[in-house]
């Protein structure tokens, strides 16, 4: 298979699992991208002999198409691989590790399950030696780690804590754990946690939201409306996935596969704190590329009592939050801000938290509002104060746009 094979299958910019199949449809070997299209092509880039093993070159030359199954965030890519490597155990993804090194996560048969990663090497010695289900092989050692720590967020496990102590674990008072140890839940419900989790470990996320829904509207019915509460937020945050820590693993080989220099600028608008709007604007190669364009209403009904709508640094953090959540977009080599010391720094806060090294400038106005200096790096100049400019103008006409319709109303 040769790179301008690609085009025929559609690859989309969009998380999920790709299959690379030979003669008669045969799956040779399954990998899971943030990014489909650029994570498959990155297979044909010159020199693979020297960043990939033997193994998969000839896997490459044995290849014929690609197919791919999308999916909502890089946790759940995650996990469809390995659900789909033990479902097909391709050829080439059992040669190039062995599977007694790989990982799984091991729900014991208890009547309070542990949840538990364990060696391949571990479990054919038998150990643990019953299972109510198990999970993998995970390729990823240091990805399931991060994954493991967002789903315990979602589905608070025991793993570690003993039964019939009478205290909460330290899992337990940080909300990780039920509070098995300290008889806060019941076997009961203890097992309908379980059973969410075995089901989201699957890949059946929408049986799981499901049935979620149906509890809630239980629990609504009986009155039960804190706990009816509990299980709306639980929906909520599957279908809002926040996985930044997973997209971190794949961002550096992620970026030395970009061939233009990518430059994003954020602008806020407003009226007096409210229709409170922000902006990415986008230049690469020193182009506009206005399809990348991209608009976020500021969402003041999750702003906490402290935030005003005339925040604009806490604007932009929620702005650049929310923006490397998807990592779908391509990232950047470069942010533009609008503003001074106090907007850099706010950008640089969230990548620090995140974990980027992108480059940050700020531009700085005058009275006119006007362009006045370049806090930062002066290289791009000419494209810092073009991507600048158009963030500010569409930033303008997207806020004048919700303006009128609030006229309207």
């Amino acid at each position: 298979m040769k790179l301008a094979d690609l085009k025929v299958f559609n690859l989309p910019d969009t998380p999920g699992v790709y299959f690379f199949r030979g003669k008669k449809g045969k799956i040779l070997y399954v990998g899971k991208a943030t990014n489909l299209k650029d994570r498959v092509k990155s297979y044909f880039a010159r020199g693979i002999l020297m960043t990939r093993s033997p193994l998969i070159v000839k896997m490459l030359l044995e290849a014929e198409r690609v197919t791919f199954t999308k999916t909502d965030s890089v946790l759940e890519a995650l996990l469809l691989e390995a659900s789909e490597i033990k479902k097909h155990q391709p050829i080439y993804n059992s040669k190039e590790k062995d599977d007694r090194s790989y990982n799984y996560v091991v729900v014991t048969k208890e009547d309070f399950p542990r949840v538990l990663v364990v060696r391949g090497k571990d479990l054919t010695l038998g150990l643990p030696a019953e299972a109510l289900a198990k999970a993998g092989p995970f390729p990823h050692g240091a990805e399931l780690k991060e994954a493991l720590k967002i789903i315990r967020k979602l589905f608070p496990y025991r793993d570690k804590c003993l039964l019939g102590q009478n205290k909460p674990c330290f899992n337990a008072q940080i909300g990780l754990c039920p509070g098995v140890c300290a008889g806060w839940i019941s076997k009961t419900e203890y097992r309908r946690v379980i059973k969410h989790l075995i089901l989201f470990f699957e890949g059946k996320k929408r049986t799981l939201v499901h049935a979620l829904e149906r509890d809630m509207k239980k629990l609504a019915k009986s009155y039960k409306f804190e706990d009816a509460e509990k299980v709306k937020r639980q929906i909520f945050a599957l279908k809002h996935i926040q996985d930044i820590a997973l997209i971190k693993k794949d961002l550096t080989t992620y970026n030395q596969r970009q061939t233009t220099f990518r430059i994003e600028a954020y602008d806020i608008a407003h009226t007096s704190g409210t229709n409170v709007v922000s902006v990415m604007a986008v230049v690469e190669g020193g182009e506009l590329a206005k399809s990348q364009y991209r608009k976020f209403k500021i969402r003041a009904d999750n702003l906490p009592a402290s935030r005003h709508g005339n925040d604009d640094t806490g604007n932009l953090k929620e702005t650049l939050t929310r923006r490397f959540a998807h990592p779908e977009w391509r990232f950047p080599n470069l942010i533009v801000v609008d503003g001074g010391r106090g907007q850099i720094n706010a950008a640089k806060e969230v990548l620090k938290y995140i974990g980027l090294d992108i480059s940050v400038v700020s531009v700085v106005k005058d009275e006119r509002h006007k362009a006045r200096e370049i806090i930062g790096d002066q290289k791009h100049s000419r494209e810092v104060l073009l991507a600048n400019s158009e963030a500010h103008r569409f930033a303008i006409g997207y806020h004048r746009k919700l303006r009128g319709k609030e006229f309207q109303i």
